[in-house]
């Protein structure tokens, strides 16, 4: 869908804004998942735009999706921080997480107010206590790096900065990231969060820097590939010289790509003793939170529809 050609729906449609839309999974999930929650005739349309496009592109689609009446609201991936900053003035409410974050990735409507939300920190903390035990930042002391300081990893941090977590969180944050500016925009945000945990930001215009982060870990840290290295443009955020933590996790944000992190994390499973996570589940949380908020319906975020959804996913996979 080009960027000047938005044409009026005929059907309640939900968009996707993002890069490369075609090539996700969803495209294929989404009539599946419509289905099995009886959103009947029910769409989903991609709206694709180059990396950091100019500001009016993103009013445009903001401004279709508005008017529109069966227009429902859109994801955005990728384009998070951009969009808000160029509409951040179109929308009549903004959540909390949105306006602390300055981003957002959920478009919604309701009673006719365009409504813009920050659904990350929910889905990445859904997706993270997935495959992580019952206090184990509490029981193993364990760090944390992330590499890239983008709205996936702001996320996170906030999530696990969360007064709800208690004394079970990481004994340290490390954020590295190929540009100051990333890292500054991170670091104004986790001052006004009040994140109580250290944070170490790390400036990494090359990948052997990353490595010398993940080479100083303590055992059992989690290491995560934040970046879009590995799906939007290839390669990884380490090289393969990298010594991942023992017992130590590696999780990579992407599911798709050619995901060099997670083949470099594989290469080195028997010997670091590593779990090893990839974005699906992430994937899974991050579209069903904004799916129930678009099309204002409940979707639990476990339990037997859960399963089911995720099954259905698995098949496109």
């Amino acid at each position: 869908m080009g960027k000047h050609n938005y044409r009026k729906a005929d059907k309640p449609t939900m968009y996707f804004i993002g890069v490369t839309t075609g090539k996700s999974s969803i495209m294929k999930v989404f009539p599946e998942w419509a289905r099995y929650l009886k959103l009947h005739d029910y769409v989903i349309k991609g709206i694709d735009f180059r990396l950091h496009d100019e500001p009016k592109a993103y009013r445009e689609a903001v401004a279709f999706i508005r008017e529109d009446p069966l227009s429902l609201g859109a994801l955005v991936t990728t384009h998070k921080i951009d969009l808000f900053k160029a509409c951040r003035d179109m929308f009549d409410k903004l959540g909390p997480y949105a306006r602390i974050m300055e981003e957002v990735s959920s478009i919604s409507k309701r009673n006719g107010k365009l409504q813009g939300q920050a659904k990350d920190p929910i889905s990445s903390g859904l997706a993270l206590e997935d495959f992580l035990p019952d206090n184990y930042w509490k029981e193993t002391g364990a760090e944390i790096l992330l590499m890239g300081a983008g709205g996936a990893a702001i996320a996170l941090t906030s999530y696990l900065a969360g007064e709800e977590r208690g004394s079970n969180k990481p004994s340290g944050i490390y954020v590295s990231n190929r540009s100051r500016k990333g890292l500054a925009g991170m670091k104004n945000i986790h001052q006004r969060l009040q994140v109580d945990i250290p944070v170490e930001y790390i400036l990494a215009p090359v990948p052997e820097e990353n490595d010398r982060v993940v080479n100083k870990l303590k055992p059992y840290s989690l290491v995560i590939n934040a970046t879009g290295l590995g799906k939007d443009t290839p390669g990884s955020p380490i090289t393969d010289a990298a010594v991942f933590p023992k017992n130590g996790i590696a999780w990579d944000f992407n599911y798709r790509g050619d995901l060099v992190f997670i083949k470099q994390a594989y290469n080195r499973q028997k010997e670091r003793n590593l779990k090893i996570e990839d974005g699906w589940v992430y994937f899974i949380h991050g579209w069903t939170r904004v799916i129930s908020e678009v099309c204002n319906i409940h979707i639990p975020v476990k339990g037997p529809v859960f399963a089911e959804l995720s099954k259905i996913a698995a098949k496109f996979r």
